[in-house]
């Protein structure tokens, strides 16, 4: 489907290059023991951070960023443009390529732009990638 492909981004939705990216929601607060006592509940007032790492902004289209709470999944859908340009973005390791994204109990209203819900996930993916020249549905 893409020729030049190399393992480099996860999904191909309709010509767009998507990487998927993934972060638990937990208690910030809590340093050490079980991942499952510091889960939280989506609307916790807990302090939390959904780290994003490994992010290559010229390798894909589009992210696409899943949160997972114990009661529900969040996902945030953003081009690569947006990725690059926002001011939660930073670099991973100093001189490197990749970067993170950090969202966190203080920010995510900011993200609400971006929000999804699961059945609307592959539309907003080919609306933010728009169609690449010479792409097949699949």
């Amino acid at each position: 489907m893409d020729p030049e492909y190399d393992g480099q981004y996860d999904l191909w939705i309709d010509g767009v290059r998507v990487e998927l990216k993934a972060a638990r929601a937990v208690n910030s607060r809590i340093r050490g023991g079980l991942l499952a006592n510091k889960a939280l509940a989506w609307g916790s007032d807990a302090r939390f951070w959904l780290n994003y790492q490994q992010l290559k902004l010229d390798i894909c289209d589009v992210f696409v960023f899943v949160s997972v709470w114990v009661d529900r999944l969040v996902y945030w859908v953003m081009s690569d443009q947006e990725v690059g340009s926002n001011r939660f973005l930073s670099p991973q390791h100093k001189g490197g390529i990749e970067f993170q994204l950090g969202i966190r109990h203080n920010n995510i209203r900011q993200f609400d732009i971006h929000r999804v819900t699961a059945e609307r996930l592959a539309d907003a993916v080919v609306r933010k990638g728009g169609p690449q020249p010479g792409a097949g549905a699949l």
